[in-house]
């Protein structure tokens, strides 16, 4: 018998990714309710960093970063970027993961607004 295990509105379907675009979409949505703005922004999730540079550029000895931002230019919108691979590599549970991912947007949209952390989110640093 081949197919899936479990039907797709079973937790146990859902893919790892769609698990932490998920934890993305909770965070995010826990942020606008305060800064509604943020709808203005585009979030993504990326597997990994990638090198910026071609060819010549090589591996640093610096920490691998769990996300980014890309602001908004020539008529793009604004971009705050979660790497999943390294979150998920520094957390052992959905619980740990969570509030990982949580942290990595707060100081995200924080660097995009030029805000402090604790400003975007009050309990930043608590969990």
């Amino acid at each position: 018998m081949r197919g899936p295990i479990a039907p797709p509105q079973v937790p146990l379907a859902a893919s790892r990714a769609d698990v932490f675009a998920d934890l993305v979409q909770d965070s995010v949505e826990r942020l606008e309710r305060r800064w509604p703005q943020l709808a203005d922004i585009d979030f993504l999730v990326l597997e990994v960093p990638r090198l910026e540079g071609r060819g010549d550029q090589v591996w640093s000895d610096e920490a691998v970063p769990l996300g980014g931002v890309v602001p908004a230019r020539d008529g793009r919108r604004a971009r705050v970027v979660v790497y999943r691979r390294p979150v998920e590599i520094r957390t052992k549970g959905r619980d740990e993961r969570a509030a990982l991912v949580h942290e990595v947007v707060v100081e995200q949209v924080a660097e995009l607004l030029g805000l402090t952390p604790e400003t975007v989110d009050p309990r930043y640093g608590e969990d």
